[in-house]
């Protein structure tokens, strides 16, 4: 469970997605961003996975609707696997203060994970409440922040996540970047972890876009994975 917890963070100048801290810019109002991801986790205990569709919709001005429906795998080095449905997430970002008028973008992006009904997510409801800012330099841009996860049974089982990641338009058509990445003990028994991942994003059009990134683990390797990835492609419309 603790590999499944790395490889669930993993969710221009949009960010965000590949990264798994998030960025306080929404879909633009009126439009759709679609992500079809796979992302997951090794290392010696095993390895963890997920699959599945991240929905973003630009509701209002200032404010995005988003879905996340995933499927895990869990290939423990000690137990059978697993194949499931992960936890349904249901978010809503709104973007409270803008750059242009106040220096960062901030944006509040409340999430509700929904009951797994299997072993590759978590069998209870819990909510994350995170803060994400962000700061533009041309074609630089710093952005991250963090939050806390609460969980609606087990009070033991709350941990907080914090992220800061800084990326580049290098091409009209490539970013990179590179991030610094942490989580809490989740009270599972997992111990905390620090990951330090590169990203890029490829415009193939201004429609399908191209998304990867790879992750090391730096703290407690051992428990939490050794390694962390997440690919995607990226529908705008």
């Amino acid at each position: 469970m603790s590999m499944l917890v790395l490889a669930a963070g993993i969710g221009p100048a949009v960010a965000g997605p590949p990264y798994q801290s998030d960025d306080p810019e929404p879909t633009d109002f009126g439009h759709f961003e679609i992500y079809s991801f796979d992302k997951g986790a090794f290392g010696r205990s095993g390895s963890s996975s997920a699959s599945g569709l991240d929905f973003n919709y630009g509701a209002a001005p200032d404010l995005q609707l988003t879905a996340v429906v995933p499927f895990g795998y869990d290939a423990p080095s000690d137990g059978p696997s697993a194949f499931g449905p992960g936890n349904v997430e249901l978010a809503a970002k709104y973007k409270l203060i803008h750059q242009d008028t106040l220096g960062l973008d901030v944006s509040v992006f409340p999430r509700v994970f929904l009951p797994s009904p299997s072993q590759t997510g978590d069998p209870y409801a819990s909510i994350l409440v995170p803060i994400w800012l962000q700061k533009d330099w041309g074609s630089t841009s710093a952005f991250g922040g963090g939050g806390c996860q609460f969980s609606l049974h087990d009070a033991a089982k709350n941990f907080c996540l914090y992220g800061a990641t800084v990326t580049r338009q290098v091409f009209n058509d490539l970013q990179l970047g590179v991030e610094v990445f942490h989580q809490t003990s989740d009270g599972n028994g997992a111990p905390p972890s620090t990951t330090l991942g590169i990203g890029a994003r490829y415009d193939l059009d201004d429609h399908y876009h191209l998304l990867g990134y790879v992750a090391r683990g730096l703290e407690n390797v051992s428990q939490t994975g050794s390694w962390a990835w997440y690919a995607s492609v990226l529908f705008t419309y």
